[in-house]
């Protein structure tokens, strides 16, 4: 438990210590993404190392539905922005695939190589990339830091071309960090470079939503403390705008797991990711 105020924020923003065999997640989330890529290749429908921009990482995989895609689901990962990359979450797709969305997962630039800001910039390219190869609504979702940015998709300085953002029919944020000034306290921020100005700019909790686009909260209640207050104040300062607010607090859940439900179409997560529900 997080004693408030917190002295340790390291310890209050450390996942691994808390869960159990949280070693073993990461090599098993990537042979679950590959057998997944293999399938869907296997099938033609993968279109992998799609190039979105400039620098070596801005690539981003796209895998499509069977028949015509009813619109565009992007999930956008986590690892406090300096770490992983798209090729560990391909399995995810399988529950919008199954509703009929095509899937876009990009990469991005990690920090030092980039700061906070400049990843939103290129999700914001990736995004609009994948907006350009498939029609209809789109649907953004991202865990942890992606929950970060793929609230700042709608909220704080526009990155998103209006045509684009008009195309926003939902967005969900899991386990998201809304407000990036507790980060600034702790040992990672070496790497970040995260300052207070960057805080203010890239925080959404600090700025209104660009338009009333439906936003659903999710977190795992056996999450570390600060993961689900930064849940609930995304969910308590935008629900008194005029942003449709959902949150959902998923019993039993950490932070490892708690995506699983992406995967899974009869999920309740999968579904309010899709509008669903």
């Amino acid at each position: 438990m997080t004693d408030y105020p917190i002295t340790d924020y390291d310890d209050a923003y450390a996942n691994g210590p808390y869960i159990d065999g949280a070693a073993d997640y990461p090599p098993r989330w990537t042979e679950q993404a590959q057998a997944f890529r293999d399938r869907l290749s296997e099938a033609g429908r993968a279109r992998l190392d799609l190039g979105y921009g400039s620098a070596p990482r801005n690539r981003l995989d796209l895998f499509l539905p069977e028949g015509e895609a009813r619109g565009l689901a992007v999930f956008v990962h986590g690892g406090y922005w300096k770490a992983f990359d798209r090729s560990v979450w391909s399995h995810l797709a399988a529950g919008p695939l199954a509703h009929g969305y095509a899937v876009a997962m990009p990469g991005y630039t990690l920090c030092p190589d980039n700061r906070v800001a400049g990843i939103a910039r290129e999700i914001a390219e990736a995004v609009s990339f994948a907006a350009g190869e498939v029609a209809g609504p789109i649907r953004l979702t991202g865990h942890s830091a992606g929950g970060q940015l793929v609230t700042r998709m709608i909220s704080g300085e526009p990155l998103l071309p209006e045509a684009v953002l008009a195309r926003i029919a939902g967005v969900t944020s899991i386990s998201g960090v809304h407000d990036l000034r507790p980060i600034m306290k702790t040992e990672m921020n070496e790497i970040l470079h995260i300052d207070a100005e960057e805080a203010r700019s890239e925080s959404p909790v600090l700025h209104t939503p660009l338009a009333a686009i439906p936003v659903t909260a999710w977190v795992g209640l056996a999450e570390r403390p600060e993961f689900v207050r930064q849940n609930r104040a995304l969910y308590e300062i935008w629900r008194g705008l005029a942003t449709p607010m959902r949150m959902h607090e998923e019993p039993a859940r950490h932070h490892f797991d708690v995506v699983d439900g992406l995967a899974d179409p009869a999920h309740p997560l999968c579904r309010a990711f899709l509008g669903l529900d």
